[in-house]
This record gives structure tokens, C-alpha cells and sequence, in this order.
């Protein structure tokens, strides 16, 4: 794993979570990331995290989570489509 690919996130309780950098999605004018977590247990191994880009004042970016289910599915297609000959995806 490289560690350029590494970022930490804080959650609203201020705990760090460490991710590898997959991809920066664009869909409908939105961006996604697609992050896998780097201290992930068996149960839940090799499954990413979608979460939309919003700017900040133009100088920052910030993530959150998408709710909304469709638009879950459509941006991991997208993932999907792009990678599919680099990672093994199950269905």
C-alpha cells in the first residue's frame, strides 16, 4: 500500500480513520471519493466508502456521506466499470 494513498478523517466524534484513495468520481455534477478502509475487520473486508465532495468557502473541501441509496449504486458502478479489469468485485 502506498502511503501517499493514505488520508485520515476525523468523524463528528473526533476519532481518526485511516483510508487508501481509490478514485475521485464525477456524477451529475457532483464529485465522489472512493475510500477503502486501511483497519478493516474480516466481516467487513474490502468494502469502500462513497462520500460526496463539497467545497468550503473555496478553499477547503469536505466529505459526507451519501444517503441516498441510487446514488450509492450509481457512483459504485461507476467505480466498477472503471476498474473492472484491476480489482476483483464481488456481486
Amino acid at each position: 500500500m502506498d502511503e501517499d494513498n493514505i488520508i485520515v478523517l476525523n468523524d463528528e466524534s473526533g476519532h481518526e480513520a485511516r483510508f487508501e484513495f481509490l478514485d475521485l468520481i464525477e456524477m451529475d455534477g457532483d464529485e465522489y471519493i472512493i475510500l477503502l478502509p486501511v483497519d478493516q475487520d474480516d466481516e467487513s473486508r474490502g468494502e469502500v466508502v462513497i462520500l460526496q465532495v463539497e467545497d468550503v468557502d473555496g478553499n477547503a473541501e469536505s466529505y459526507v456521506g451519501v444517503e441516498d441509496e441510487e446514488t450509492l449504486e450509481q457512483v459504485f458502478t461507476l467505480f466498477r466499470e472503471k476498474y473492472k479489469d484491476e480489482f476483483d468485485f464481488i456481486d
